[in-house]
């Protein structure tokens, strides 16, 4: 529509001369340019001087982008979650129903195609209302409402001092009036309703006229009815006052207000008044809700606070948490990440189902999983919900993550923490099949290891109590292949594996794979040998990492959640980018992965995975942290089934999940879970072989490693041949394996 310019008001010289007009109106105790409160307010300044006042105004009005939602985005477009501080989706004029158009000038200004900026007949109207009676009439025009709300929305960004209403200031309202008629020389009429209805509040946190189509009528405003643009229009006025869900009577009175002035502007005919006025303001609602933050999230929550964390401690997105956190509510962020849908929903689905959050009291799983060569993480979820409200199964407790990233502790490894010992083993020149001696199961006081890091390069066991190693089975200590040992996953085999070592090269590799402590990010501590059976509390998440190395021939990838993160204006945020390192030799990682591919395709998956597949159990003493990590070349995936409040309580002898188990251990309920997750995920990601081991044979293990009491390790007993072709519901003795294994901090 072609602008229309009033002649009383075509340049800011004659709005100046309004301002003299204003001095005058101090006699009658009112306020300037419809301010509606007395002159005296502020002093005799404006009434002298209000030319050089009114001149030394700026007239050109600072913008910033709205504040619109940022928005978490998995990485095929689904929205994870929406933060927040107004809820605003912004569209053009062409998107808004010619209903709400018609509404919102006929109840707010209906002079706004007549006027360029102030209206001097509502502008007069008004002083002499507000002289003449109790009353108070507003004169600001759409234009003047736009600009306060540009204004307001550049203060509140830029944490300025807000001029909404109530808190202007005489200077405030001049400000807007000469701000009016530089925005009407520079903008369309349209352009300013388009802004306008783009910005203006309706209801708490709702802004903008399509945010509150969909929050009201569960439509876009393209769509909007006469009666229900009405009810919208109206509420600009006092959005709280005239919200429908908490005032339904006097939301209906205010909209047949605004359909009453629609009939005066005829855009509305007399029986259509009739009719529209007649509907109950409550039987057009269909209020849908959209929640900001991660509490609303419907997939992913638990993902979604770790992307929020990555943000609040980066410094790409603000000097400090409060500047970044502002940007996050306000920035109109799009937060590419590395989630796949369709395998979060998968991973939901099975820890929820497999362990019920009220099985008892800290019944907890988690599953989160790993894209080998990139470390994207593909999928985090946990059984319980993403809640600070006080419930069963309520926590914003994240299982898969450092205390850093969600608060939890980590949970003790188990027997996950062994196919690092045997790559240290194979990585110092020895083999899978060299025979070790595991019939030690104590190495007391002052027993010295091998500790290159340590000065004098040993390390003396300094516990009164010694070390105590204890396989399920007895029979299961004595000599044995290192394969062997770790497919059946005997404590003593690993503890005699480490002995033979130099502790500081194990502890080493762990940290070149990325393992780490959940509580503070620091090392594993090489010089308590629990470790190697998995006394030390790790994350998930580190897991599912640290095993991606196994899966992509010895590289590891630090974990990756964001892709790309942008601004309404374009602007391009600085994210990590996929950082991996050769962390293990290729063939090293392929003589262990062959036995570890025994133990998930044979004795977890049971051959029902119809690709390549990797991995390893673990339990702690007392069952209550159960694991299984497995892994395929496209996406490593660490499952754990635990009790996240007490290490006391294990989880044997409890009901989870509608079936009472006397003993639990990682291939009972971490395991299966993980396969059925596989069966859905596993074909979503790159399934190739894995790479065959083809370097020679070792030399023999050396024949000077002793035990505590002397014993000498029998060097060339029992070498060669192929793991036992056994499945987990044969008899393990007749093997002299086992299923399970316990000792400090350990199973299998």
């Amino acid at each position: 529509m072609a602008k229309s310019t009033s002649p009383f008001f075509d340049t800011a010289t004659t709005l100046g001369k309004i301002v003299a007009f204003l001095g005058i109106s101090a006699l009658c105790g009112v306020l300037a340019a419809g301010l509606m409160m007395p002159m005296a307010a502020m002093g005799g300044a404006l009434a002298d001087s209000g030319q050089e006042v009114f001149d030394q105004l700026p007239a050109e009005l600072k913008e910033e982008p709205l504040s619109v939602p940022s928005r978490i985005l998995a990485e095929d477009g689904t929205v994870l979650a929406t933060f927040y501080a107004e809820n605003r989706v912004p569209v053009e004029l062409d998107q808004i129903s010619q209903n709400m158009k018609d509404a919102i000038v006929s109840i707010e200004d209906e002079r706004f195609y007549e006027h360029s900026g102030v209206d001097a007949r509502g502008l007069a109207r008004a002083l002499v209302n507000n002289a003449t009676s109790d009353s108070q009439q507003g004169a600001s025009t759409l234009t003047q409402q736009y600009v306060n709300n540009v204004l307001v929305n550049y203060q509140s960004l830029n944490n300025e001092r807000t001029t909404i209403s109530g808190t202007k200031t005489p200077a405030d309202k001049l400000r807007e009036m000469k701000l009016a008629v530089a925005v009407e020389k520079e903008m369309s009429k349209d352009q300013i309703l388009e802004g306008y209805l783009n910005i203006v509040l309706f209801s708490g946190r709702v802004y903008g006229v399509e945010a509150a189509s969909r929050y009201f009528f569960n439509k876009n405003a393209a769509d909007l009815t006469v009666p229900e643009a009405a009810m919208l229009a109206g509420m600009v006025q006092s959005p709280n006052g005239y919200n429908p869900v908490t005032n339904p009577e006097g939301a209906e009175g205010r909209r047949n207000v605004v359909l009453a002035s629609m009939l005066k502007n005829e855009k509305i005919t007399q029986a259509e008044y009739e009719e529209y006025k007649a509907v109950p303001v409550e039987s057009m609602l269909d209020v849908t809700p959209q929640g900001s933050g991660c509490f609303a999230a419907e997939l992913g929550a638990y993902f979604c606070d770790y992307v929020q964390l990555e943000i609040l401690d980066d410094e790409a997105f603000g000097p400090d948490r409060e500047a970044r956190q502002r940007l996050l509510d306000r920035g109109g962020l799009t937060i590419q990440t590395t989630l796949n849908a369709e395998m979060q929903r998968a991973a939901e689905e099975e820890v929820s189902s497999r362990v019920p959050h009220d099985s008892f009291d800290g019944a907890g799983g988690a599953m989160v999983s790993v894209e080998p060569g990139t470390g994207n993480i593909k999928a985090m979820a946990q059984n319980t919900v993403y809640s600070p409200e006080a419930g069963d199964g309520n926590t914003t407790l994240n299982f898969n993550t450092d205390f850093n990233r969600g608060g939890s502790r980590g949970f003790q490894a188990g027997s996950t923490m062994k196919p690092y010992v045997s790559l240290a083993w194979v990585e110092a020149g020895h083999s899978m099949i060299d025979t070790i001696d595991a019939a030690n199961d104590y190495y007391p006081q002052w027993t010295e290891f091998e500790a290159s890091c340590q000065e004098g390069g040993g390390f003396r066991l300094p516990d009164e109590d010694g070390w105590a190693v204890n396989n399920a089975i007895a029979n299961m200590k004595k000599p044995m292949r290192v394969d062997y040992g770790l497919y059946w996953s005997i404590n003593t085999a690993t503890a005699a594996e480490f002995y033979l070592m130099d502790m500081c090269e194990v502890g080493n590799l762990t940290e070149r794979m990325g393992v780490h402590r959940a509580d503070n990010g620091d090392p594993i501590n090489a010089t308590r040998p629990s470790f190697i059976l998995g006394a030390e509390e790790v994350s998930p998440l580190t897991m599912a990492a640290s095993y991606a190395t196994l899966a992509d021939d010895g590289t590891y990838c630090k974990p990756r959640a964001l892709v790309s993160v942008t601004d309404t204006r374009g602007t391009e945020y600085r994210v990590p980018e996929v950082d991996c390192t050769k962390a293990v030799d290729t063939q090293v990682v392929a003589e262990v992965n062959h036995t570890l591919e025994a133990i998930a395709g044979e004795r977890t998956a049971r051959g029902e995975l119809p690709f390549p597949v990797a991995g390893k159990t673990g339990t702690n003493n007392n069952s209550s942290s159960t694991w299984f990590v497995g892994y395929s070349t496209g996406l490593s995936t660490a499952s754990w089934v635990g009790n996240y409040k007490t290490t006391v309580e294990g989880l044997s002898g409890k009901t989870i999940g509608g079936v009472y188990f006397e003993d639990v251990w990682g291939s009972i309920i971490a395991g299966p879970m993980w396969v059925d997750f596989m069966k859905v995920a596993g074909p979503l990601a790159e399934r190739n072989e894995f790479t065959e081991y083809t370097g020679p044979v070792s030399d023999p293990v050396r024949t000077d490693g002793r035990h505590p009491e002397g014993e000498v390790v029998d060097a060339d007993a029992g070498r060669g041949g192929p793991l036992p072709e056994r499945r987990l519901d044969d008899d393990p003795s007749t093997y002299g394996g086992a299923t399970n294994d316990t000792a400090t901090g350990s199973e299998g």
